[in-house]
């Protein structure tokens, strides 16, 4: 191996952009280049690590074990360059430089539009986000792939630090028509025969619907395990069931009254948002002003769109 004589960034760059899509054709589209011309990179990257990077999985390809540790060093590669194009941006001042921000999939319901007022009022910073799950956003803080996450909890699986930024109500969602749909503060075991409509396993969601339940030492008559929101609420709206979501994924629902809240004893279940960055991450200026903004922002965004559609009790 011979990295500093042969190695390029740009060779990393393309092997990163291939190692997402694996597709060489996907890559290419992406970083705007012929497939001969990414392939042909990737072979010079092979010849010089003296490891096979990818193999051929029937139409695609797949990451051999070499493929899967550098993946991690050229990620880490690539957020160092990027830091220090943003110091050396930094020294323009506040206003301008490029932000990366991860996003749980709940958090992609309301954080567009804060990005776009930030964008709107701060021309000169370019944000970027991505939206996964907490695994990969975790995965890509230790990377540097990312500088900020929002994220419903504090990571103690990382060296990380995290910031309350807003209230995070959970919120039992049924039919339009719903029976109950009226009734105040009853309890959940009114609902023991309803069919609950959950999150996989593992997700945060499907973890405060659990707590719920232990809490309440009630058992539903029936679960469906379902993999995303969008599935969900589509499924209540259908008449399937009922289900624990955030309040923060039904603007729509709420506004054209599709879905109903139910004023069950003990609900909303609070939870927060946090906005998080790795310890080490030495945040630009640019990084500071957007932070600043979430941690200012967020709350009365949220509280402005969605409080008034909580039960009120007297």
């Amino acid at each position: 191996m011979n990295f500093v004589r042969n190695l390029t960034l740009r060779q990393l760059q393309i092997f990163v952009v291939a190692a997402r899509h694996l597709s060489y054709a996907r890559a290419a589209e992406e970083l705007h280049l012929t497939p001969p011309a990414v392939s042909m990179q990737l072979k010079q990257l092979e010849d010089n690590v003296g490891l096979p990077l990818f193999e051929r999985m029937g139409r695609g390809v797949a990451l051999t074990g070499a493929g899967e540790l550098l993946v991690h060093h050229a990620l880490r590669i690539l957020g160092e360059i990027k830091d220090a194009e943003a110091s050396l941006q930094a020294l323009a001042g506040a206003e301008t430089g490029q932000i990366s921000v991860g996003l749980v999939s709940t958090a992609k319901y309301f954080m567009p539009r804060l990005l776009a007022k930030f964008a709107q009022a701060h021309p000169g910073i370019d944000v970027q986000f991505t939206v996964g799950n907490r695994e990969l956003l975790l995965q890509k803080l230790q990377d540097n792939a990312i500088d900020l996450a929002i994220m419903g909890r504090i990571p103690v699986e990382i060296d990380a630090h995290g910031e309350p930024m807003a209230r995070h109500p959970y919120v039992l969602v049924a039919p339009a028509d719903h029976p109950l749909r009226t009734a105040r503060r009853f309890e959940l075991h009114e609902l023991r025969q309803e069919t609950f409509l959950l999150r996989e396993e593992g997700s945060g969601s499907r973890r405060v619907a659990e707590e719920m339940f232990k809490n309440h030492l009630f058992t539903p008559a029936r679960t469906i395990s379902m993999g995303s929101n969008e599935t969900i609420k589509q499924a209540v709206m259908a008449g399937m069931g009922i289900s624990l979501l955030s309040l923060h994924t039904l603007p729509l629902e709420l506004k054209t009254a599709e879905v109903s809240l139910l004023d069950v004893v003990g609900t909303p279940i609070e939870r927060t948002w946090y906005v998080v960055h790795m310890n080490a991450k030495r945040l630009m200026p640019a990084g500071m002003n957007f932070r600043n903004f979430l941690l200012d922002e967020t709350a009365p965004a949220l509280i402005q769109e969605f409080d008034h559609y909580l039960p009120r009790t007297a």
